[in-house]
């Protein structure tokens, strides 16, 4: 195919692969030829740009649906970047979805019948309004969705346009994803800002006041927090008392606290740690209850997105890690922990096993420490420390423990320390992945190594996107 580089086609979509990839077939005297196409569905014609061309197949960005699908029922939510399947019956979502991630476990996996092995799809509980934190994006760059066209010396404020970091298409409705009301009182926040005359981000030219909107949500208190990020430009004639009554008004005991982040680092990021933060109202964190636990949240804490169904997919790790047979005084090796969600849970259910949990973040191990005295949990101990350096440091855990979590970023775990993990010894890995295309690659690895996989279960965590979370549970042979 002479498809090149940067061009933009046009492709109807006829299948859908792991990962949210629309697949479309072009025929040719060799056969199908072959574009994946992100964020599409089966039945949708689609402009998409290539970004990647081989042999036999090419990699493409979606651009716009121009034809919806058949199986798309359109809604009063607005489509958004992050949402790409809002109008796609959940059912449909959750069948595409088991049966893209299964393919990839038999392919990648060393699993010739993953259904073999297959214990449950489990379902989100709630499959809008889901999320516990969005990110909002100014621009004076502002895509406007019913016409099509681009303008420029605007306020836009909601979300990137597809394929573009400059451009914003601004939410004039809920999406769908986070909480209703706020997005609804969203546009009268962009209605005020934009009043105050001070002007949004430009991305080309890195320069403006207004910045990122972030907000977290705990649904165990029904509250928000909030955070402005902006520039320094301007800040003199910001009034960031006035905005916070304003906020206080529209969201009354909702609002858990308020933050202005002043960050002048060029990188388009809402992240904080470069910025100077103050206070303007409430407290800096908010509480969710995870099985009966409290966590204490900040507005930069790694936490699930989905809180109500991280509830089902922790239930169903540690069933697993229960199946294990613990005995008083077993090591159990929580790896990539976090904030210590699982191993406090677990700690609180089986008070005689030594539990383990270990971050590279030392932020996060402060929150686990804190959340564990705050719960009243002990018998869990936490280190900030490299998963793979610290299996060479405490070499005296080898053959000690009944059981390792392995809850790994996206990338999946380095190889090195993955056979370190192996060289552990556990009888029992437990492997929660949010990608589990790496998991597996791991598992490949796992299986070489003399392990079996048991049972592997598929989570929902997230609805309306191509993501999907894996448990794996494996014993050593």
């Amino acid at each position: 195919m002479q498809f090149k580089r940067g061009e933009v086609v046009t492709v109807e979509i006829s299948a859908y692969a792991f990962g949210g990839r629309g697949i479309a077939k072009i025929p040719t005297e060799e056969g199908d030829y072959i574009i994946f196409v992100d964020n599409t569905f089966p039945g949708q014609t689609a402009k998409a740009r290539i970004t990647k061309k081989k042999k036999r197949f090419a990699e493409a960005k979606l651009i716009d649906v121009i034809k919806r699908s058949p199986l798309e029922v359109i809604s009063d939510f607005q489509e958004i970047s992050g949402g790409p399947y809002i109008y796609v019956p959940i059912e449909v979502q959750e069948k595409e979805k088991k049966e893209a991630t299964l393919e990839v476990i038999r392919r990648i996996g060393g699993i010739e019948d993953p259904s073999a092995v297959f214990d449950e799809f489990i379902s989100s509980p709630e499959h809008f309004f889901y999320r516990n934190k969005m990110e909002y994006s100014f621009s004076c760059i502002e895509h406007d969705r019913e016409t099509g066209e681009d303008i420029d010396d605007a306020f836009a404020l909601g979300f990137k346009r597809r394929g573009t970091w400059w451009k914003v298409e601004s939410l004039n409705k809920a999406s769908g994803m986070f909480d209703e009301y706020w997005e609804t009182v969203l546009i009268e926040v962009r209605q005020y800002l934009e009043k105050t005359g001070l002007l949004a981000w430009h991305p080309p030219g890195k320069h403006g006041f207004f910045r990122h909107i972030v907000v977290r949500k705990s649904f165990h208190q029904d509250q928000l927090l909030i955070n402005l990020v902006t520039s320094s430009d301007g800040v003199e004639q910001f009034d960031a008392e006035a905005f916070s009554s304003f906020l206080q008004e529209k969201l009354g005991k909702r609002l858990a606290g308020l933050q202005h982040t002043i960050n002048d680092n060029v990188a388009d990021r809402a992240k904080i740690e470069n910025g100077k933060i103050t206070l303007l109202y409430g407290e800096p964190i908010v509480v969710e209850q995870l099985l009966g636990l409290n966590f204490e949240i900040s507005m930069e804490s790694f936490f699930q997105t989905n809180p109500k169904c991280a509830e089902k997919l922790y239930t169903k790790a540690l069933d697993y890690v229960m199946e294990g047979n613990l005995k008083p005084d077993d090591v159990v090796m929580d790896l990539f922990c976090g904030t210590g969600t699982i191993g406090q849970i677990l700690a609180s259910k089986m008070n005689n096993v030594r539990i383990v949990g270990v971050d590279i973040v030392a932020e996060a191990i402060e929150d686990a420490k804190r959340n564990a005295e705050n719960n009243g949990i002990s018998g869990i101990e936490f280190y900030a420390a490299d998963v793979g350096k610290f299996l060479s440091e405490y070499p005296d855990f080898k053959g000690k423990i009944n059981t390792v979590i392995l809850d790994p970023p996206r990338a999946g775990i380095a190889p090195k320390s993955l056979l370190k993990v192996i060289n552990l010894g556990a009888k029992h890995i437990v492997y929660i992945s949010c990608n589990p295309s790496t998991q597996a690659r791991d598992m490949d690895t796992l299986i070489q190594a003399g392990y079996k996989v048991d049972k592997i279960s598929l989570v929902d965590q997230f609805p309306h996107t191509g993501h999907i979370e894996s448990i794996a549970k494996f014993t050593k042979k």
